[in-house]
């Protein structure tokens, strides 16, 4: 998972997969734009609707649904929850937040904090996500910030497919396409489905990119959050997730980078835009019955 190391721990692994991140290693920043430049750019080549954690990535989204009435949401990864890592098997539901991050403008600079008044789902089952609701709507976000959201996507990004991951953490992008779509991936304890594997050279990426938004460069929508790599060579362990093809069949691929399936929340999104994970055809894990 690619959350930051310690400086010399970064010696031997520049980061935990989930990707996390630290102002101790020195990273090269995104060049700084211009108003004009961004006005202009290509899909997922600024930052529009990026977010910086205190540890990792996010980006401000929405629902190809929503209206600027909605509260806001913020989009990162599962194991950036405050919380802690959620353990294999745990969903977490509608719990009070008061985290704060910080919206980017195009140009990568600071636009303005925004603050959560819940967490509405985050996992490391099936997939690696957090989805924060804010305490004020896109609208004023828009007002107050002049930071406009990112739509998710309803349909999973082809083979092939141009890509961008845009880190707020450390104000880079990484441009590539998607490799493959992987039925299994497995870290540690934990077991991911239909990730998405980046084609390199473009997307080695590194701790602090945890959650940072996967943008496809054709539409600008979000089509996945960034969330691990193989860093060791290791199989099947923390930082070393394997894949795990149709037949069971296991593989390991040293400097291979993965993010995971955002369109899923549609599968669970009800007429008034909140989540319903009781919803028919929700892909969505669920909380363990007790």
């Amino acid at each position: 998972m690619r959350l930051f190391r310690s400086l010399a721990a970064t010696t031997v692994a520049v980061s935990t997969v989930l990707l996390g991140g630290s102002q101790a290693l020195a990273v090269e920043a995104a060049p700084q734009a211009t108003a004009e430049q961004a006005r202009v750019a290509a899909p997922g080549a600024d930052f529009t609707g990026i977010a910086a954690l205190s540890n990792c990535s996010g980006s401000l989204v929405r629902y190809a649904e929503s209206l600027s009435t909605d509260r806001a949401l913020i989009l990162t990864n599962g194991h950036c929850y405050e919380g802690g890592m959620p353990s294999p098997g745990q969903v977490i539901v509608n719990r009070a937040s008061s985290r704060s991050f910080t919206l980017l403008r195009p140009n990568s600079s600071n636009a303005g904090t925004v603050r959560a008044s819940r967490v509405l789902y985050a996992t490391m089952t099936k997939t690696d996500v957090s989805l924060y609701q804010l305490n004020e709507s896109y609208a004023s976000i828009r007002s107050r910030l002049n930071v406009t959201p990112l739509t998710l996507a309803k349909q999973a990004p082809a083979d092939g497919a141009g890509m961008a991951v845009v880190s707020g953490y450390w104000k880079r992008i990484y441009t590539c396409s998607v490799q493959a779509t992987i039925p299994e991936l497995r870290e540690a304890g934990w077991v991911m489905k239909s990730s998405i594997k980046y084609q390199q050279p473009g997307c080695e990426t590194i701790g602090g990119t945890s959650g940072s938004p996967v943008v496809s460069t054709t539409t600008g929508e979000v089509i996945g959050v960034n969330n691990t790599g193989n860093e060791d060579g290791e199989r099947c362990t923390l930082n070393n997730p394997c894949e795990v093809d149709a037949n069971g069949n296991i593989t390991v691929d040293q400097g291979a980078a993965y993010g995971q399936q955002t369109w899923w929340f549609y599968t669970c999104l009800t007429a008034s835009r909140t989540l319903d994970l009781n919803k028919s055809g929700c892909q969505l894990a669920k909380p363990a019955r007790r």
